[in-house]
């Protein structure tokens, strides 16, 4: 099973380092690292050209935004299965892609995902809060459950029949294509029980009270959009985060 992980990345130097030697360090070695830069100036591009994984699939051209660059990435990769690695994450083991790819032996799996811990931008070790998703079930979606999305590894199958990212969305189009996989795509997903992925604080969707706004806005009509819910579905979404604050390492 050959396992391709994206990074759409523009100007990522200074995170770059980390995040690929948590991806070199994987013991499972079948992978294809997929590179689509938006047209990095700060050596970004100097830098993957000379210390990038040695399976990487390097382009740079211009995107529409950060969906676009992921579709774009998606397109390009070859693997069976597919996940994302942002500049600013880390894979939390050097087993992830191992548990990945012996839960996909399940030929009636379509994809799998994990725990989550967010920790902070300027101490990576220093954990922030912990995302514990639990197993997945459909009447989970009407209470703003979703798996989180950077765990998040599918058979690229699920892209061949229920699209890409939509790239209207800006903010929230993550969360719009999950709820679209685990609904009109019907989706199969096994949960592994451990942290996958260590993220920093201080993405773009809680960067600014305006992008708080903005992602709100998205977060309702994609809500809207598939049919889980309305208003009570996009409160107890924000209202989970809360406990998970609670005994972060």
């Amino acid at each position: 099973m050959k396992i391709s992980v994206v990074t759409a990345v523009k100007d990522g130097r200074e995170t770059l380092p980390a995040m690929l030697n948590s991806l070199m360090a994987q013991s499972y070695d079948n992978v294809e690292h997929v590179v689509q830069d938006g047209g990095s100036t700060d050596g970004t591009l100097a830098y993957l050209n000379g210390q990038g994984h040695p399976h990487m699939a390097l382009q740079s051209s211009p995107d529409n935004g950060i969906y676009d660059a992921i579709n774009q990435g998606i397109w390009r990769a070859s693997g069976d299965v597919v996940g994302l690695l942002h500049a600013d994450d880390t894979l939390a083991d050097p087993d992830v892609l191992a548990w990945v790819a012996l839960a996909l032996e399940d030929p009636d799996l379509d994809g799998v995902y994990g725990d989550l811990q967010y920790v902070a931008r300027d101490d990576p070790m220093r954990g922030i809060r912990n995302w514990q998703a639990g197993p997945y079930a459909v009447a989970h979606l009407k209470r703003g459950w979703m798996p989180p999305h950077p765990t998040l590894y599918l058979r690229r199958e699920v892209f061949a029949r229920s699209g890409f990212y939509d790239t209207s969305y800006r903010i929230a189009g993550d969360y719009e294509a999950m709820l679209r996989f685990m609904t009109a795509g019907q989706v199969r997903l096994g949960y592994i029980p451990k942290v996958m992925v260590r993220m920093k604080m201080g993405g773009v969707s809680n960067r600014s009270f305006t992008h708080i706004i903005r992602k709100s806005r998205e977060d309702y009509r994609a809500i809207r959009r598939h049919g889980v819910g309305g208003v009570c579905t996009l409160v107890a979404k924000n209202l989970s985060k809360l406990p998970q604050f609670v005994g972060r390492d």
